[in-house]
């Protein structure tokens, strides 16, 4: 095939140079458009200029009068007609009159082949573009086609292009075509082919409500469940139809935190037991403890377990151990990853204890590019261990890193803390000093709010709000409250629990908080509270609308997962959209624009 075309192109030029194509002169012959991508058999018109009064205008095809039907024939008006042959090849049509003459491409592209993959709701649509070419794909459930993946750029002449299609509701035909941007701006569309998605089984039952009538942030809900496999992550349109999932090989102990869409297309996620299990007891056999980049169908690119990052930890000379990989995966614009890691260390006669204490803190790897360790941040150096304010000797248990892009610092929440924390990261140069304590007892005074009562404790998921992540910045924060104080020293668990889960006074809150790093200030700009309580999980953002969204992982009833859009005002409230899974918590919920990066859907 290669062979082929290269003859063509060979023999186009040697015909265009002797009859004097390039010449320029105030009769030269100018062809429009220069070059065109057509199917198999498809006609396109080309219009000569130019050649001055008199001279006759004759056409060819890769140096053939008229074309053929292996090349394409070409009428004596322009008319291109393609080989009906459904190899992709590259056409030369060239416009002659006297000694000056000029010629276009035409890329015949055939029509591409739609297969299923192993996930039941994910298409592979290959192409054969020609080079230099943008490619995407536009889908739905009619000749609408309002869906689209990102673009993708060819990698040269016929070289077969595979995309993956995805964000399709189970056992659903759906019509497809691909669209092709030339180098030259022209535009080619693909026929409309019909692909039918596969069945689906093990998913929750999911149930929307748009109480207020306003319209929510358009995109899809990404969200993870805390029991599983067989569907622990998912993702569903706004109207609670499940449009994407992944399956894995584990057992009942592993579960995915978190999943994240990655640049490349890809999701990173990390898969593991319980982060306590060190102080409980190891997991079942057969569960896995790794960090996974999978792509849309599924398919795991690359992964890292646990055995392998304790041994890349000792060759590049870190003295750690790592027990878990747990909670989070960040990744950083530079394409390393941070990851949240715990491991235990043995205290004696601590405040208040006696005897020997085991001690489980957690530790943040960065890996680089290539996944291997280079910067290590110990909460066992940087931390006093003798503030536990609950669940210890489960002394830290992080669950979000989040990355400051104007100082290139870090902030972790550490739930048995009831503390956010700026750690001195600077892009891998730090040298991991604690910058700030946010929350109740820590470094920031509280403005806008009842102090200690609406101070976050036992949060999750905190997100950046504002573009700025320096000075004077806003972040949103799950407060699940767990141990809020409704006095100073009065918790709202019972003193004996030091931790509330059911039958107490604690409630949960969706918060905005405006920080100060200067005057360290904490102004709470919007608290939502709707008289639900979340003892663990869940996570808060700001959305593209202005909307808050966050997830109360436990906040239905039988500890079922309630996830709420809320405009940011108080008077009237407004509950823009709700997703309630009834028999089941929620982890973490979170809204993407799409399945793919830079779409909105």
């Amino acid at each position: 095939m290669q062979t082929k075309n290269i003859f063509r192109i060979v023999l186009s030029l040697f015909a265009l140079s002797i009859c004097g194509c390039g010449m320029t002169s105030s009769q030269s012959v100018s062809i429009s458009p220069q070059s065109a991508a057509v199917a198999p058999g498809q006609t396109i018109s080309f219009t000569a200029t130019g050649g001055g009064s008199g001279s006759a205008l004759s056409w060819s095809v890769d140096g053939i009068s008229g074309g053929n039907a292996t090349f394409g024939t070409v009428d004596s008006h322009g008319n291109f007609t393609a080989p009906s042959s459904s190899q992709g090849a590259v056409a030369y049509v060239a416009a002659q009159a006297g000694k000056s003459s000029a010629s276009a491409s035409v890329a015949i592209i055939p029509a591409g082949q739609v297969t299923a993959t192993n996930n039941p709701q994910v298409a592979q649509y290959t192409i054969s573009p020609p080079l230099s070419a943008s490619v995407s794909v536009q889908f739905s459930t009619d000749t609408s086609y309002g869906f689209t993946t990102s673009t993708q750029m060819a990698s040269g002449n016929d070289a077969p292009l595979s995309m993956y299609v995805a964000g399709m509701r189970a056992s659903t035909p759906y019509h497809m075509r691909a669209v092709l941007i030339l180098s030259n701006g022209a535009q080619f569309t693909d026929t409309d082919h019909v692909f039918t998605t596969g069945t689906l089984s093990g998913v929750p039952q999911i149930s929307i409500s748009t109480p207020s009538g306003l319209t929510p942030q358009s995109g899809v809900e990404m969200v993870n469940l805390p029991q599983g496999p067989p569907i622990q992550a998912f993702a569903t349109d706004l109207a609670g139809n499940v449009v994407w999932n992944y399956v894995y090989a584990g057992t009942s102990a592993d579960f995915i935190n978190p999943i994240k869409l990655l640049p490349n297309g890809h999701f990173i996620v990390s898969i593991g037991a319980s982060s306590s299990w060190p102080l409980t007891g190891a997991p079942t056999t057969g569960t896995i403890e790794v960090i996974r980049e999978i792509d849309l169908a599924g398919n795991t690119i690359r992964e890292l377990d646990l055995n392998t990052l304790n041994q890349r930890l000792a060759s590049a000379g870190f003295n750690l151990v790592a027990d878990t990989m747990h909670h989070d995966v960040t990744p950083l614009p530079n394409g390393h990853l941070l990851v949240i890691v715990n491991s235990t260390q043995q205290f004696s006669n601590l405040t208040g204890i006696q005897g020997t204490t085991t001690v489980l803190g957690d530790q943040i790897v960065d890996l680089d590019p290539n996944w291997n360790p280079v910067w290590v941040w110990n909460s066992f150096d940087h931390l006093d261990i003798n503030r536990h304010p609950i669940q210890f000797p489960d002394w830290t248990h992080s669950n979000a890193v989040i990355y400051s892009k104007d100082d290139g610092n870090i902030i972790i929440s550490m739930r048995h803390q009831n503390w956010l924390l700026k750690i001195n990261y600077d892009n891998g140069q730090g040298d991991g000093s604690v910058i700030w304590h946010l929350g109740y007892g820590g470094d920031f005074t509280l403005e806008g709010g009842t102090d200690p009562t609406d101070w976050f404790s036992a949060q999750h998921g905190p997100s950046f709000v504002s573009t700025n992540t320096t000075g004077t910045f806003t972040l949103a924060v799950f407060d699940d409250g767990n141990f809020r104080q409704l006095a100073p020293g009065a918790a709202c668990g019972t003193p004996v629990q030091q931790f509330c889960y059911t039958s107490c006074a604690c409630y949960s809150t969706g918060d905005v908080l405006q920080l100060d790093e200067n005057a360290k200030t904490a102004t709470l700009v919007f608290q939502d509270v709707p008289n639900l309580f979340s003892f663990y999980g869940g996570n808060a953002e700001v959305l593209a609308n202005g909307d808050l969204e966050y997830d109360l992982s436990a906040g239905g009833p039988g500890n079922s997962a309630v996830v709420l859009e809320v405009t940011q005002q108080q008077n009237p409230r407004q509950v823009v959209w709700q997703m309630t899974i009834p028999t089941i918590s929620a982890y973490r919920a979170f809204r993407l624009p799409s399945l793919y990066p830079g779409v909105q859907w």
